[in-house]
C-alpha cells in the first residue's frame, strides 16, 4: 500500500491569477496602476524595463514522491500601462504547442512589444528545482 501511494501524483497550483470577473472591473483607458493593485492585488512581478507593466503568474505543478516537480502549465495576465499610467491592454496568455499565444487581448494592437518579456517568463518551465520550491536556498 504505501509503494502505490508513493506512485500518485500530486498536483499544486502555485502564484496567483486574478479570476475573471475581477479582471472585468480593471477599465481600459480609465484604471491607473494604483486602482488595478486594489482590484487584482500586487502583481507578482512588474516590468521595469517594460514602463512598469503588471504580470500575475499561475503555475500548475504535477510532481511524484521521488521525481522532482515539474511545471505543466503555467498561464501569465500582462497589464500594460501607457506613458500616464493608465491601463491600455489586458492581456491573458498561455502556452500552445510551446509558443506563447495571447488567449484573450482587451485591446487589439498591430505589435506584441512586450512579448520577449512574456517570453522569459515562460522560459523558466523546467528550471524549477525542489529546493527552489520548499524554500532551501
Amino acid at each position: 500500500m504505501l509503494a502505490t501511494a508513493g506512485c500518485t501524483e500530486s498536483i499544486r497550483n502555485h502564484g496567483y491569477l486574478p479570476g475573471e470577473e475581477d479582471l472585468a472591473n480593471v477599465v481600459v483607458g480609465l484604471d491607473t496602476r494604483d486602482t488595478v493593485a486594489e482590484t487584482l492585488g500586487p502583481p507578482t512581478t512588474a516590468g521595469i524595463l517594460s514602463g512598469g507593466n503588471f504580470y500575475y503568474v499561475g503555475d500548475k505543478v504535477r510532481s511524484y514522491a521521488w521525481q522532482a516537480p515539474k511545471i505543466i502549465e503555467r498561464e501569465i495576465v500582462a497589464v500594460t500601462f501607457d506613458q500616464a499610467g493608465v491601463v491600455e491592454n489586458v492581456t491573458r496568455y498561455g502556452l500552445e504547442d510551446g509558443r506563447v499565444v495571447p488567449i484573450v487581448r482587451r485591446v487589439t494592437e498591430t505589435s506584441d512589444g512586450d512579448i520577449s518579456f512574456i517570453r522569459k517568463l515562460f522560459g523558466n518551465i523546467g528550471g524549477l528545482s525542489t529546493d527552489g520550491l520548499l524554500g532551501n536556498n
